[in-house]
Formats: structure tokens, C-alpha cells, sequence
């Protein structure tokens, strides 16, 4: 039996490797305590959502390697990460995270600007003369 789980999750162009072990709840991030590495409230309760639902907040210590993409990307990530690697852990948990949608990964993506215009979108303002 394994001592530390692993599991990778992923959000817009953010890649984030999880590793959970049995220990005290403590979070690392890039070598940096959570409270340090996420300043925004709303990104640190996003990360901690999959250990509130599973009630295992000071289960397990976490160590998290997070790149690519912004702040928030890298936060949904993380919460993906931590998901599946509770689901590794004990496989019973996978129905309570998938109610909550914590399983699925966000497949939405930035969409590429288009030739000959300024954006994906946007465009160019029309001149009758």
C-alpha cells in the first residue's frame, strides 16, 4: 500500500502535480505555504472545496508543483489535482466528488483570434466611407 498518492489535474493551460501523504493538513505550492502562494480568498477556498466535501481537511499533507496559466487557472487545477488524488486514496470518495462536479475537468479553453481581425471576436469597425 502506498504512503503517498499522486494524481495531476488541469484548467485552461495550468498543469498541477498533487502529492497527498497522511500528515496534518499542511499545503506546500511551489515550495510556498498556500496562504503565500494564493493571496485571493476565493482561490484558497476553490483549492480547499474537494478536502471540505470528503471531510478530511486535516488529513493529509500536500505538496503541489503548479505552472502554466494565471492565478485562478492554477487554483482550478490544483482542486482537480486534489480530487482525483482522493480518489486514489479511497475510492469510495469518487461519488461524493462527482456529485459536486470536482472529477470533471474544465474543458473550457481561450478561444484563438481569428485572421485578418483584432481578436476572436471582435472585429474591425465598419466604414461606410
Amino acid at each position: 500500500m502506498a504512503t503517498r498518492y499522486y494524481a495531476t489535474g488541469m484548467r485552461k493551460t495550468s498543469v498541477a502535480r498533487v502529492w497527498l501523504k497522511p500528515g496534518d493538513g499542511e499545503m506546500i505550492i511551489n515550495k510556498k505555504p498556500m496562504q503565500q502562494y494564493l493571496t485571493r480568498e476565493a482561490d484558497r477556498q476553490m483549492v480547499l472545496e474537494p478536502l471540505k466535501f470528503t471531510d478530511l481537511l486535516k488529513k493529509y499533507d500536500i505538496l503541489i508543483n503548479v505552472s502554466g496559466g494565471g492565478v485562478s487557472g492554477q487554483a482550478g487545477a490544483i482542486r482537480h489535482g486534489i480530487s482525483r488524488a482522493l480518489v486514489e486514496t479511497d475510492p469510495e470518495l469518487r461519488d461524493v466528488l462527482k456529485k459536486e462536479g470536482l472529477l470533471t475537468r474544465d474543458s473550457r479553453m481561450k478561444e484563438r483570434k481569428k485572421y485578418g481581425q483584432p481578436g476572436a471576436r471582435a472585429r474591425f469597425q465598419y466604414s461606410k466611407r
